[in-house]
């Protein structure tokens, strides 16, 4: 059984000291063919520890594409062809976000900027805990892999009858690809 952390009661302060917000808006989510759209992330991720179950999507489209190629292309020669995506649309109304919309202010909480684009989780991780522990529902991050904002929502949080997929479509690897290389 995984043992979990402690919570950094400075962290804890920190994130407490931010004001929930109310967002209404789409999140461009890309899913395996197959799954439902709704299925929490497996495993730990930037945001989630591995006890957390999260929904990740990008306030763009290409956002959500990039982030997914990123994974699908790691430790890869030869991109897997065979694997089938859909990219999905949802309307979201989350009523607690904590809204971490720059690096400044990922700074201020221990995120080292200039290594945000490197697998190094445990300080975010720290604080989309911090976060879920504190009763957001959910959060606006920057991403790594696009000029956008991320979107990761609390599954033991958010009320999911506030997401519904609005549109989805098959992913194109190939000619996504070709355009953003």
């Amino acid at each position: 059984m995984e043992r979990r952390r402690a919570l950094d009661d400075r962290l804890l302060d920190l994130v407490g000291a931010i004001d929930g917000q109310a967002f209404d808006g789409t999140m461009w989510r890309v899913v395996r063919q197959g799954r439902n759209v709704l299925d929490g992330s497996r495993g730990a991720g930037r945001w989630n520890t591995a006890d957390m179950s999260v929904l990740y999507g990008a306030a763009e489209r290409d956002g959500a594409l990039a982030e997914i190629n990123f994974h699908l292309s790691r430790g890869q020669s030869v991109f897997p062809s065979r694997m089938r995506h859909d990219l999905f649309e949802l309307a979201v109304k989350a009523r607690q976000t904590l809204v971490l919309a720059d690096m400044a202010q990922l700074r201020a909480l221990g995120v080292e900027d200039s290594r945000y684009r490197e697998m190094l989780y445990d300080r975010t991780q720290e604080i989309g805990a911090a976060a879920a522990f504190l009763g957001f529902d959910g959060m606006i991050v920057p991403s790594a892999r696009w000029d956008c904002q991320n979107i990761v929502l609390f599954l033991d949080a958010i009320n999911l009858e506030e997401v519904r997929t609005v549109a989805s479509e098959p992913v194109d690897w190939q000619a996504w690809r070709r355009v953003n290389g």
